[in-house]
């Protein structure tokens, strides 16, 4: 068995809120107890609610926010033990495309400043052969080479999101976190940036990770996904077992409220309607996570939390549906679901 590019173990993060007026600390707790691994050159779409801490897994990966524990490692380094000072050295090893391109690129440098500044501070190259990467690097994503000389405010939001990628892949990382890289873009940008995500990975053999709340954009890009629901991941598996045959009620619930492009399957399909909101994350609710909102909670569900369950097909899902209940042991809520719920669209 060959080394995954990135390993990600028991990862808890935390943000501190500061002190109640009881003087006491609060703290939110933003991922709770993620595991996952991702592949050297293949993608791994993490998709969610807004507040489900899919960003905060990107950024406590990169240690741009730090974990409260849990181990992440980077082709066999351990990202979470080395110091502060030596992180530095491993961003040449995984780099981060952010979701917005007007405000992760400074305005205040040209391109051609903004693509060498990775370059000098990691690697001892002359000027003439940084210019050169730069050109051979705007020319791989779709850009001139003589667009080095203009500035971010010059560009629109696609081409602007092409630079953004050109600086995260010119040192060749081995990880590319890509936290919603295409939700402030419209439709057909997306479709642009999206196919020249692949083909510089099919080229580079880099690994994806994919952050992002749009399952089509998943599906297209990522051979496995991971569900996560207020911190945790409740179904991870091959996207096409997971789409086709989604394994936990949230999964379902997800994927029933995605378009279909033929009419008369969309008249016909049946839509899980999750009632209530989001938790609040300060205070989750006990057992399983997911019950408040889920249409098949039973009384186990508030009293202890599901252990992943093997699937079908592959992958895990952390449901009591499995186990109690209507005995599914592994296998698709779909059938379960049509015969409980006929809401259509």
């Amino acid at each position: 068995m060959t080394e995954p590019c990135l390993k990600v173990s028991d990862l808890h993060v935390m943000y501190d809120l500061g002190a109640s007026g009881f003087g006491k600390r609060k703290r939110l707790h933003a991922v709770n107890g993620v595991s996952f691994e991702i592949a050297a050159g293949e993608t791994l779409g993490l998709v969610g609610e807004s507040g489900s801490g899919k960003s905060t897994i990107g950024l406590s990966i990169m240690r741009l926010i730090e974990p409260h524990s849990g181990k992440v490692t980077l082709g066999g380094t351990d990202v979470t033990g080395v110091s502060r000072k030596d992180v530095r050295a491993l961003r040449r090893r995984m780099q981060m495309v952010f979701q917005d391109p007007y405000s992760s690129l400074n305005p205040s440098m040209t391109v051609a400043q903004l693509l060498e500044e990775p370059i000098i501070i990691h690697r001892d190259v002359p000027k003439a052969e940084r210019s050169a990467m730069v050109g051979a690097m705007l020319e791989a994503v779709g850009l001139h080479a003589g667009y080095a000389v203009r500035y971010p405010h010059e560009f629109s939001g696609g081409q602007r999101q092409r630079i953004a990628i050109a600086r995260a892949m010119i040192l060749h990382p081995e990880l590319v976190v890509l936290d919603e890289p295409v939700s402030a873009l419209d439709v057909s940008t997306q479709s642009q940036i999206l196919n020249l995500l692949k083909a510089i990975q099919a080229k580079s053999g880099t690994s994806f990770l994919l952050v992002a709340h749009d399952l089509a954009v998943v599906r297209l890009m990522s051979p496995n996904v991971a569900v996560m629901y207020l911190g945790e991941i409740v179904e991870a598996g091959p996207s096409g077992r997971v789409y086709d045959a989604p394994a936990h009620p949230y999964s379902a619930a997800l994927i029933s409220a995605v378009p279909f492009p033929d009419p008369e399957r969309q008249r016909t399909a049946t839509r899980i309607i999750l009632r209530g909101d989001l938790p609040s994350p300060m205070s989750p609710p006990s057992g399983c996570r997911f019950r408040t909102r889920c249409p098949f909670a039973m009384e186990i569900c508030s009293q202890e939390a599901p252990p992943a369950v093997p699937v079908q097909g592959g992958g895990t899902a952390s449901c009591h549906l499995h186990a109690h209940g209507p005995k599914l042991g592994g296998a698709s809520l779909l059938p379960f679901i049509k015969e409980r719920l006929t809401t259509p669209h």
